[in-house]
């Protein structure tokens, strides 16, 4: 889709970078299990050949089994160092920068100029030489949603910013501990959050009320 307005470019170099964020997440997630692993089989390694040392146990079984950990952190650091995760992070890293570098410049312009428009190619190019096709549609996919989803809950922000302004109810779509539970008016959120069972916020008069002090536990 050809993007000539400079807000359309705006949105796409967000969404593309945060495309190329999600995939570094997920390629840390997976280093760090990996690593994690290592980890764990090195102290057990190590845990094993204290308890042999100290109870003096002298069998075959006890000198296989540090052979065996030794075996398998072998391979699964070859795993890691043959799915070259630390490389490919370092290139989303890369392009992931040169992303945010255009969305800048692009933010700090009013219209779509040459230069803009140069640095925008640039961006698209290193986006897809850094991912392969399928996985930038999976990234792409989810940075489209999570921007749809942050737009929808900024609109419901500032809707009730209006409501309190004007003194009407507002309502609350999610609570801080779930974003996919269904709305809930204030009326029916508990009292957890200083708000009486069936009783409706009022805030008509919210600019000449005291703010309460904090009770410090």
């Amino acid at each position: 889709m050809i993007k000539d307005d400079i807000h359309e470019v705006i949105n796409d170099l967000r969404a593309r970078r945060d495309a190329l964020c999600l995939a570094h997440e997920d390629l840390k997630a997976n280093n760090d299990k990996w690593n994690g692993i290592i980890i764990l089989l090195s102290l057990v390694t190590g845990m094993i050949e204290s308890v042999k040392i100290k109870l003096e146990i002298d069998n075959d079984f006890m000198a296989l089994v540090p052979i065996l950990m030794s075996s398998l952190v072998a391979c699964i650091s070859a795993l890691i160092k043959f799915k070259k995760y630390p490389e490919q992070m370092e290139v989303l890293i890369q392009s992931s920068s040169l992303l945010t570098q255009t969305l800048t410049k692009a933010r700090n312009h009013d219209y779509l100029d040459e230069d803009i428009r140069a640095e925008y190619y640039l961006s698209l190019e290193k986006l897809e030489t850094s991912l392969y096709p399928d996985l930038r549609k999976k990234y792409l996919k989810q940075s489209h949603k999570n921007l749809l989803c942050i737009m929808e809950q900024e609109m419901v922000y500032y809707n009730n910013i209006r409501k309190v302004n004007a003194g009407e109810k507002m309502d609350f779509k999610c609570d801080s501990r779930s974003d996919t539970s269904a709305e809930t008016p204030i009326k029916e959120m508990d009292i957890e959050i200083g708000v009486v069972e069936n009783e409706v916020l009022d805030t008509s008069n919210h600019r000449n009320k005291p703010l309460e002090s904090i009770d410090e536990v």
